[in-house]
């Protein structure tokens, strides 16, 4: 199947109407692909960088079947199709055994074990998990010894089943790891084991003593999934302290594996090579390193636990790449600016063809260095977690526009529209028009988990399709690109972690001395964004901005979510309806981002602008003192995912 290269081929693949044939469940759309060729490679896992030799493999026929094992081993602990099975697990072959085969039994909970406990221990709350699959206690890992104390406030809980890290450890230093963790059990719960620590009613297994004794070469339910059925709950931005959970269905995450592939085309199948270094309760290493190539006899490599945040990964990955001969792998911009500092040096990276960005705008600079120096080709893209994963990809075989996210993908439809004062549908947009970008298709999820969230959530734009309210700006040009001008729902995006405002707003507005918070997303050139907050103190405070930094850590839950500075301001900026009027505090924020880093790099400048312009959205404008500056002044502006231009002030 050739790749999308322009609009007309999206089109022209529309033309054949919707598979009739697709799967009706995750379940058969991988042991679809299992049948291209049951013995290639399927899934590969190495714990350590430094230890590529150690790598574990598992072929088609395997993989499927250590997923119906744990399929039926879920059944048997007496899991039905709408119970609810939490995981809070790092990237491990375990982790993609319990998502598909979880999948295949019930519904499948995706939670960030880097969380706090208090906060993991509400979202299984509020998911209704009725089994949790964690890991068991291991010395250096603390994930056991955070979550255990909460778990007996979780009513809905029955199972937990724990990933012993023992089992990952090969070769004669295994019986060393075994006596290690059992040490460690008995250092936390004494000689009651783990069961010690829990509830009565609460059953500890282990997880490969409980698949192990299953049957893998069919469902033991005998269900018949349809493609209606819930399939997982993925988090997402959310308007209170928590996340909001989305729904999804086996139908839609079917439908955007199909969409994907079909205009990725022979970019992922047989033969080729995917390396999934982002973190499995996220939908991209679920989807795009995940369903997709599987649902294609793809291969993909799994690397350490802690995936691109592993010891040495980011370090070794041109070796790592030269290893496995990788062909495509997927990241954010954080990754590519990591890559950057890593030397390509002898390796031989000529089996890469395309990576694969997203989760934030890519700064132009950053694009134009990274592929200079690995010739590799970067196609951005763009996608929620409630259109399962990805929505609009740059063509692998045509034009990539730099700073935009690409054409839609073949099944789903997009566009921009206008909205009028009371949030309804007015028309849509012209060519080149900013407006709201709203996503219909089979790949939406079914809505949020708590009703409350759902409003405003679909527009009704009177062709009779549910379209999905993205709470994104953005416009598309005459040639069928879309481009993001803004987000209109203001998630501050740190390093692909999406952060609610309100996570950090709603603790600081528990302080004595808080009058109005507002928390907004400071330009990085790093990290894309990172949160910041202004405050207004009520009148006759003296508190300072450490101690309000210090009771914001003590009470954040999630660590990328803890503000990188917090400024006490005199007045916070009202609408006139009395709303907070954050676009000024961006605006600040941008200017002194810049600014700050035209200093770091003893760039001389008279002035740093930001404005808005009509259809275009922030631009940024530099003055400079000295015309000599300004090549390096591009390199230093266009780490930043914003339009500018410079001029030159002469000395007088």
């Amino acid at each position: 199947m050739k790749p999308v290269a322009a609009y007309a081929d999206v089109l022209r693949i529309e033309e054949h109407g919707w598979p009739t044939n697709l799967p009706s469940s995750t379940y058969d759309a991988i042991r679809q692909g299992a049948a291209i060729d049951p013995d290639a490679p399927a899934l590969s896992f190495f714990m350590s960088a430094d230890k590529l030799g150690e790598t574990e493999v598992w072929n088609y026929r395997d993989l499927l079947r250590r997923i119906t094992q744990t399929a039926n081993a879920f059944h048997e602990l007496g899991l039905r199709k709408d119970d609810v099975i939490a995981f809070v697990l790092p990237n491990l072959p375990e982790t993609h055994f319990t998502i598909w085969g979880g999948e295949a039994t019930a519904i499948v909970a995706a939670f960030n074990p880097l969380l706090e406990a208090r906060t993991l221990a509400a979202l299984l709350t509020a998911a209704g998990a009725k089994a949790l699959v964690t890991l068991a206690p291991f010395p250096g890992v603390d994930l056991w010894s955070r979550l255990q104390p909460e778990l007996a406030g979780i009513d809905s809980l029955q199972h937990i089943v724990q990933v012993n890290l023992a089992d990952r450890v090969q070769g004669p230093a295994k019986e060393m790891a075994r006596q290690a963790q059992q040490g460690e059990v008995k250092k936390l719960h004494g000689d009651g084991g783990v069961q010690a620590g829990l509830p009565a009613h609460v059953a500890v297994h282990d997880f490969w003593t409980i698949v192990d004794r299953q049957e893998g070469d069919r469902l033991c339910s005998d269900r018949q999934i349809v493609a209606e059925d819930v399939s997982s709950l993925f988090c997402t931005g959310g308007t209170t302290g928590l996340p909001k959970i989305a729904m999804r269905q086996h139908g839609a995450e079917v439908a955007n594996a199909w969409s994907a592939t079909a205009f990725l085309g022979d970019i992922i199948g047989p033969g080729k090579t995917l390396f999934c270094g982002l973190p499995l309760f996220h939908v991209n290493g679920v989807i795009v390193t995940g369903l997709v190539p599987f649902s294609k006899g793809a291969h993909v490599v799994l690397g350490t636990p802690q995936g691109y945040r592993g010891d040495g990964v980011v370090a070794g990955f041109w070796e790592i790449v030269e290893h496995f001969k990788i062909n495509f792998f997927s990241g954010v911009p954080t990754l590519y600016a990591g890559l950057l500092l890593t030397p390509v040096g002898a390796h031989d990276i000529s089996s890469l063809e395309y990576g694969l960005c997203g989760a934030a705008p890519m700064p132009v600079e950053m694009f134009r260095k990274f592929q200079e120096v690995t010739g590799l080709q970067i196609l951005e893209g763009y996608g929620l977690t409630e259109a399962i994963c990805v929505s609009s990809i740059n063509p692998s075989q045509g034009e990539r526009r730099i700073g935009s996210i690409g054409l839609r993908l073949p099944g789903q439809a997009m566009k921009a529209v206008m909205l009028d004062d009371e949030g309804h549908y007015s028309r849509d947009c012209a060519v080149d028009e900013v407006g709201l970008l709203a996503i219909s298709g089979p790949n939406l999820f079914c809505g949020y988990l708590s009703a409350e969230h759902n409003e405003g959530l679909w527009l009704d734009c009177g062709d009779g399709r549910r379209w999905l309210n993205t709470g994104d700006l953005g416009r598309q040009d005459a040639d069928g690109y879309f481009w993001l001008t803004g987000r209109k729902k203001e998630l501050i995006i740190r390093g692909g972690h999406n952060i609610d405002p309100a996570t950090i707003e709603e603790v600081l507005h528990q302080h004595p001395d808080v009058q109005l918070a507002a928390a907004i997303g400071r330009p990085d050139a790093y990290a894309g964004e990172l949160p910041v907050a202004y405050v207004q103190l009520k009148q006759g405070s003296r508190t300072t901005e450490e101690e309000l930094a210090e009771f914001a850590r003590a009470r954040i839950g999630e660590r990328a979510a803890q503000p990188k500075f917090i400024r006490l301001i005199d007045r916070i900026p009202l609408t006139t309806v009395g709303k907070l009027f954050k676009p000024a505090l961006k605006k600040r924020e941008i200017k002194d981002a810049i600014a700050d880093a035209l200093w770091n790099a003893e760039i001389e400048f008279v002035e740093v602008s930001v404005v808005e312009e009509p259809g275009q959205g922030t631009r940024i404008g530099v003055d400079l003192t000295n015309a000599e500056d300004e090549d390096r002044a591009r390199v230093v502006i266009g780490n930043f995912s914003y339009p500018f231009s410079i001029r030159t002030t002469k000395n007088l």
